[in-house]
């Protein structure tokens, strides 16, 4: 599929060049190790349980999936440093209009709405 950038787009949310064809495994074994990573990085930065409860744990994991490092990691390279003081303060309300502020919100869809309201609320959403 193309993503909101016209960039093609496989799996689950991996880039392609022109005439790569993988295998089911292979994009799951992909979305496995890459979830992964995103999950250990987020509980490293934010010391899961420590600050984050497991509705606003999933939001940052699905971000940093989606984003990559680069908002988190401090670096001054396209970082969020806003947002991140806010999440490690607490601050649910300001992180979570911080999340509408951005491109990525813009780009996602309604699933930026949803994840920005599981962030005020610590709540998961109803089905």
């Amino acid at each position: 599929y193309e993503d909101s950038l016209g960039y093609l787009t496989g799996g689950y949310g991996t880039l392609l060049r022109k005439g790569t064809k993988l295998p089911k495994a292979v994009w799951d074994l992909a979305f496995k190790l890459h979830y992964e990573e995103s999950e250990a990085d987020i509980d490293k930065r934010f010391c899961y349980p420590c600050v984050l409860d497991p509705v606003r744990r999933a939001v940052l994991v699905d971000m940093r999936y989606n984003l990559g490092p680069e908002p988190f990691d401090g670096d001054g390279l396209r970082d969020w440093p806003k947002f991140v003081e806010q999440i490690k303060r607490g601050d649910w309300m300001s992180a979570a209009a911080n999340m509408r502020s951005t491109l990525w919100y813009k780009q996602v869809g309604s699933r930026g709405e949803r994840l920005a309201r599981m962030m005020e609320t610590g709540e998961w959403p109803s089905k």
